[in-house]
């Protein structure tokens, strides 16, 4: 049998997550996913299966703001982002879904950067 990637490892701890964590309209979910180069963020509502608000390290007005996408700094400009865009529809209290990663560097400062923006979670 193959050896599982890292990927497929990080997939079953996430299933693993969800099995607990699910997104209402009144507190959804802050979905983060982390490549190599890029991080993004997403705010979901599960009951209603759509997403209320999105944040990426490729968002035309953070690319200019950040050289790479993939760093500490980075992170913290798209929590800021996310957190902003929620704020301003109205969502101020979510539940934080680490999509399977460790919570430890980049997703962590996306965290620290949503706080700051004035997310509750």
């Amino acid at each position: 049998m193959a050896q599982e990637s890292r990927n497929d490892r990080r997939v079953k701890r996430h299933e693993r997550v969800r099995k607990d964590l699910y997104g209402t309209p009144e507190r959804p979910r802050l979905c983060v996913y982390r490549s190599n180069k890029n991080i993004s963020a997403q705010i979901i509502d599960d009951v209603n299966g759509v997403t209320l608000a999105a944040a990426s390290s490729l968002d035309k007005e953070l690319k200019t703001e950040v050289a790479y996408g993939g760093n500490k700094e980075a992170a913290k400009k798209v929590g800021e982002a996310i957190g902003k865009i929620a704020l301003e529809k109205g969502i101020d209290t979510v539940a934080f879904d680490r999509g399977g990663f460790l919570y430890h560097g980049r997703v962590k400062e996306l965290a620290d950067g949503a706080r700051e923006a004035g997310l509750k979670f």
